[in-house]
């Protein structure tokens, strides 16, 4: 369950409010949508009340046929149960009995005054899966290299920030900057984007807070990206072993995602940007099912 505000709703929606019943915020709970005809005609069995109502073409014929006393009826049963909040589409146009109802016990009724059900529904649910969509904030840099969404990680202090900065020097666009809210849309992909307060902002050490946007430009910057990499800045360690041949993959779990996972050593006169980019490029290959070590090992093969 999440709560939003009925202004944000209906503002990120394109809907009228037409009933709040002194309520101001709405109740969350699924990203799937109800069409409410059956309870109208008083079948109450398996009813997913958690679920938005959504009232179109089909519920106002029937209504229309309809007593105005047998109206009041089925809205006060239908609005006795805890729903988020009744839309209308342009199609349907809630009466005076509807509302009163609503008022009565404190439901929420909105109107789309451009939009047919077909349209509405397909909106709410686009809108809900985003809304609620499971997230976790994470401690990095994400980027937008060659169409990769690349996921900068590593200890404060080792140049995530710095990295992020020659590659949009060199093309590519920022994400977000120290704070990447990450969210899991889907079984298989994971979306990040920036707080609010902190959308095309960067902190560079020394010089203080960035807005990216206005010192590069509108390109430099998207609001929103896939995570399909994750890069591991790690400073380099004598005893430690590397990958040099790229045999060892790894995946980094997000959310129950797993996400294909670098892990870079960073030491003087290494220009990480750059190897970013190789690695971007290279992930793009690998999802095309091009390996330059499969090209090797067959190189090796034949001789």
């Amino acid at each position: 369950m999440a709560k939003i505000s009925i202004e944000e709703f209906k503002r990120e929606l394109d809907f009228e409010l037409l009933e709040a019943s002194g309520r101001e915020d709405i109740e969350l709970y699924t990203t799937e949508v109800t069409r409410p005809g059956l309870q109208l005609a008083g079948f109450f069995d398996y009813f997913p009340h958690n679920r938005v109502q959504v009232f179109g073409n089909v519920e106002r014929a029937y209504l229309e046929q309809m007593d105005p006393r047998d109206q009041k009826v089925a809205f006060d049963r239908l609005f006795t149960y805890d729903i988020p909040c009744a839309v209308a589409s342009c199609k349907f146009n809630p009466s005076d009995i509807m509302l009163q109802s609503a008022r009565e016990h404190g439901r929420v009724v909105l109107k789309s005054n451009s939009l047919v059900t077909s349209k509405v529904e397909h909106n709410l649910i686009n809108y809900l899966s985003d809304f609620l969509a499971p997230q976790i904030s994470m401690h990095g840099v994400l980027m937008d290299v060659y169409g990769v969404g690349v996921l900068i990680m590593g200890q404060s202090g080792i140049g995530k920030s710095e990295t992020a900065l020659e590659l949009i020097k060199r093309g590519h666009r920022l994400v977000a900057d120290d704070a990447v809210m990450v969210k899991r849309v889907n079984d298989k992909r994971l979306v990040g984007e920036p707080p609010a307060m902190l959308r095309h902002l960067m902190e560079i050490r020394g010089v203080g807070i960035i807005n990216v946007e206005h010192m590069y430009g509108v390109g430099a910057v998207i609001a929103k990206k896939s995570v399909d990499m994750v890069v591991q800045l790690d400073r380099w360690d004598e005893g430690k072993r590397y990958d040099r041949l790229g045999d060892e993959s790894d995946v980094a779990n997000i959310l129950d995602v797993e996400v294909p996972k670098l892990l870079i050593p960073v030491m003087p006169g290494r220009n990480i940007a750059i190897i970013i980019e190789v690695a971007a490029r290279n992930q793009r290959l690998k999802s095309m099912g091009i390996s330059a070590l499969d090209e090797l090992k067959k190189r090796v093969d034949i001789m």
